[in-house]
């Protein structure tokens, strides 16, 4: 807690009186004690700090604490963040792990009880969250909210399960968030009438404008694998108080220059209305889950961020309970030691594992789309050499497996396009949602180093080809590092670029295979135990019948 008592003088922006004006703001210790109006010639712009509402943490590789020093440059004090990731990987415990270890930064992190673990009964995950974890989750005030409900099928058919996690949350009062690609109609209306309140998985203005019509809070998504902010922010001009903003999967890189603010900055400069974009980064998800975050009121904490102008929108100053945390582009949290946890039971394999014996049928293949966690569902052939269907990298049919982590078990393989390699393989332990292995690669033994690259290290990234090779390791959860998180985020933008020198195309390769086994995003997709078809919800047989 900061001890001394201090004001700044500016534009203040009021998101609770919609209106920006001269004047100063008192803080004493953590709050605001007092909020003057009146004619200053300062420049400077004074707003509530930014608010992530919907992010997996451990997507950015990063343990919270260093997660929050990166996050704070950007002028971001909180965020609403579905531990679901490492839930997958060791359950309650790791939900407890990121409350503890979020505990050990000022920066606000508010934790939800997953509501998906596993997501479905299509893949193996290290843990189970059933409906008696998520009342024990719920009944505890540190728990804000039941994160998203992927399980819509279950809403759907009324999975017992399911309505009994719903019904939890609306015991403890606590809101339900959402996650429905695509549902429309009277699959939507039932949806939102089980009580969820939120969607980040829009693609287009219909299917917002649809959700929004029947209540829900539209969180517009700009992550390291969706971008989906230019087709839906026109949504804010329609429906202004049910408009959020979030990231749900960002890397390190990319958290050094832009979170929240970066879509605050082009909204404005896109001509949409001022407040009504400051509020969709504020106040609107502090409302509606119940945040502790400040708004710049009296007697509120002292969170806030102080900006240059509306244009240029450099964030001089963020503070969080009165702390100045970062500065002009330099955060000022220290780093911090924290524990190391796991569950990787994986042993190495070899390339005769990925071997698939060819039935002289068509083949189903995934085919990526750039941009989009959507993907095709593409019917065609591959190579084959002495019987085994092979990588075709002149027409960019690669094969992919995915690789049981918590047993010891054959890996799955299928084939996608769109990937781009000329050469080697890349494999990773973060693969949505239950963070089995995952490995994309011009051929089997290839295949076989990159994934044992992985499996040596018990987590991380790894690219492999004959001529070069990296590892980026993440020993948290086979998720996450400890390490330094500015050291991570160039750690990362190497292995970045070291994949894409071996010929994908894709804008991020590592982050797009991380949802090549979410098998709640349609169309294809491929878990540890088969390919799935994510329209019909069921495993499918890799061969065309």
């Amino acid at each position: 807690m900061n001890d001394t008592r201090f004001q700044v003088s500016g534009q203040i922006v009021d998101v609770v009186g919609s209106r920006i004006f001269r004047g100063k703001i008192e803080i004493d210790n953590d709050k605001i004690i007092n909020i003057i109006e009146e004619d200053n010639d300062e420049d400077k712009i004074i707003m509530p700090g930014f608010v992530d509402s919907h992010v997996h943490i451990e997507s950015s590789l990063l343990v919270p604490t260093e997660f929050a020093r990166l996050a704070v440059t950007q002028g971001t004090v909180a965020t609403v963040s579905d531990p679901h990731e490492i839930a997958n990987v060791l359950g309650v415990e790791g939900v407890r792990y990121m409350i503890e270890v979020g505990k050990k930064s000022p920066f606000k992190f508010y934790f939800g009880a997953p509501s998906c673990v596993p997501a479905t009964t299509f893949e193996s995950s290290g843990a189970v969250i059933d409906s008696d974890d998520i009342e024990e989750l719920l009944s505890d005030d540190e728990i804000k909210y039941l994160g998203e409900m992927m399980n819509y099928p279950g809403v759907l058919f009324d999975d017992n399960e399911v309505l009994k996690k719903i019904e939890s949350a609306k015991r403890h009062n606590k809101v339900v968030d959402g996650h429905a690609p695509m549902l429309k109609g009277d699959d939507l209306i039932k949806y939102c009438n089980a009580g969820i309140s939120t969607d980040h998985e829009c693609s287009n203005m219909e299917e917002a404008r649809e959700k929004a019509q029947l209540g829900m809070k539209i969180q517009i998504r700009e992550g390291s694998a969706a971008n989906n902010f230019y087709a839906l922010i026109p949504i804010i001009k329609e429906f202004p108080d049910r408009v959020m903003l979030c990231s749900d999967d960002a890397h390190p890189h990319e958290l050094l220059h832009s979170h929240i603010n970066g879509l605050v900055k082009k909204a404005i400069g896109l001509g949409y209305n001022i407040l009504d974009v400051i509020k969709a980064a504020t106040i609107t998800p502090i409302k509606h889950y119940n945040l502790e975050v400040g708004l710049l009121q009296k007697n509120d904490p002292a969170d806030f961020i102080i900006i240059d102008n509306f244009n240029d929108f450099n964030i001089l100053k963020t503070y969080i309970d009165g702390e100045l945390v970062a500065e002009n582009g330099q955060s000022l949290l220290p780093k911090t030691k924290v524990e190391t946890i796991n569950n990787f039971v994986a042993e190495k394999v070899a390339a005769v594992d990925f071997r698939v014996r060819d039935e002289r049928k068509e083949i189903k293949i995934i085919g990526i789309i750039e941009g989009e966690l959507l993907t095709e569902k593409l019917i065609g052939k591959t190579k084959v050499v002495e019987d085994n269907l092979v990588s075709d990298v002149d027409n960019d049919i690669l094969k992919i497996a995915v690789i049981n982590r918590y047993e010891k078990k054959k890996p799955a393989v299928g084939f996608i396009k769109n990937f781009g390699l000329k050469k080697g393989a890349l494999a990773s332990s973060v693969a949505h949602d239950s963070h089995n292995i995952v490995v994309i690669g011009c051929s089997d033994e290839e295949m076989a180093e990159a994934a044992n690259m992985i499996i040596e290290t018990k987590g991380g990234f790894s690219v492999y080809s004959s001529e070069k090779k990296m590892l980026l390791p993440l020993p948290v959860a086979g998720i996450m590092t400890n390490d330094d998180a500015f050291k991570v985020a160039d750690d990362y933008m190497k292995i970045k670029d070291l994949a894409k020198s071996l010929g994908s195309n894709l804008r991020d390769p590592f982050m797009t295979m991380e949802f090549m086994a979410l098998l709640v995003i349609p169309k294809l997709k491929l878990s540890d135990k088969g390919l799935f078809d994510c329209e019909k919800f069921e495993l499918t047989s890799l061969f065309e019948e």
